[in-house]
């Protein structure tokens, strides 16, 4: 099969690329190279794709795309391209996740939606969930998205949905939770807890560390996109979660275990769109993906510390 692959050289895209390559599958990268972290980073997320004859990649916004063309022999689209960032969405910067999260999603569902595709699998975020009263969160929970990034997500679920109830287009939704592991994004907790532990540098952490999540591992990521895509219901969303819930300060307990030393934490003010919990239920995707989540947090954490270290 031949699969396009949005937002490629991203975290999630380039580990995406490479499963699907190893399934034997044909994949078009394609990312614009958002400058929300350093282009070299995504470089070198790429290094090994480049390599390959099963990979063609594509430098470009979505928005600037010929998507007649290129989507003419297309089987599968993963749809992981985003703007990322939680804090980063409020003000004039929220123009850039509209346009990004929003208007490239519409943009390539209206492009896609009479090619054949069989199947179109959008990354979704368990940051829809916002202020949801239900712990665990479930994919019938009502959204309610305490910042922008959060609005601009379930929006592209929503889009999917419209395209897949008026087009009949074979749309799934796929919420992730917090995701971690080799080639995370330098602005995420974890990447940077454990640059900070690395470099005896203070770890500034906003709240009471009390906050809890649900982390997932990449690979959990990963397999849950193969099983979406050879097993998922057309029009459905799926809660992608690592099957545990823990504080922030448990968090770094486990990284004091990993690194041999106690982290030096500077407790700050909470911050604008940050959610004080997450925790997935994820019988859904158990039951009709078949999807398990195999790695637990304390190997996870092991596996992206041996990386940046």
């Amino acid at each position: 099969m031949r699969c396009l692959v949005t937002g490629a050289a991203g975290f999630i895209g380039s580990n995406l690329s490479e499963r699907l390559i190893k399934e034997g599958h044909d994949v078009l990268g394609i990312d614009c190279f958002i400058n929300y972290y350093p282009r070299r980073l995504k470089e070198e997320n790429l290094k090994g794709l480049l390599k390959s004859t099963n990979f063609t990649f594509i430098e470009k916004n979505i928005l600037d795309l010929d998507l007649s063309s290129i989507l003419n022999d297309i089987d599968y689209i993963f749809h992981q391209a985003a703007q990322a960032g939680v804090r980063a969405s409020w003000g004039k910067d929220f123009k850039i996740y509209s346009d990004n999260n929003v208007l490239a999603t519409q943009v390539l569902l209206e492009g896609s939606k009479e090619k054949g595709i069989k199947r179109f699998i959008y990354a979704s975020s368990s940051s829809v969930y916002g202020d949801t009263k239900d712990i665990p969160m479930r994919e019938d929970s009502y959204p309610l998205p305490v910042s922008p990034y959060g609005v601009t997500k379930l929006a592209g679920e929503d889009l999917c949905y419209l395209y897949w109830k008026n087009f009949d287009f074979p749309v799934i939704s796929l919420r992730y939770f917090t995701v971690y592991g080799p080639r995370q994004r330098p602005d995420m907790a974890f990447n940077r807890f454990i640059t900070a532990i690395l470099k005896d540098k203070e770890i500034h952490l906003y709240g009471d560390g009390e906050q809890t999540r649900d982390f997932t591992y990449i690979s959990d990521i990963i397999e849950a996109n193969i099983l979406a895509m050879e097993k998922g219901k057309d029009g459905e969303t799926y809660n992608i979660g690592g099957g545990s819930r823990i504080s922030i300060n448990g968090v770094l307990r486990i990284l004091k275990e990993i690194g041999g030393k106690e982290p030096e934490v500077r407790y700050m003010d909470d911050q604008k769109g940050d959610m004080r919990h997450t925790y997935a239920d994820i019988k859904k995707a158990q039951n009709e993906l078949g999807f398990s989540p195999h790695v637990k947090l304390e190997e996870g954490l092991k596996e992206e510390f041996n990386w940046i270290a």
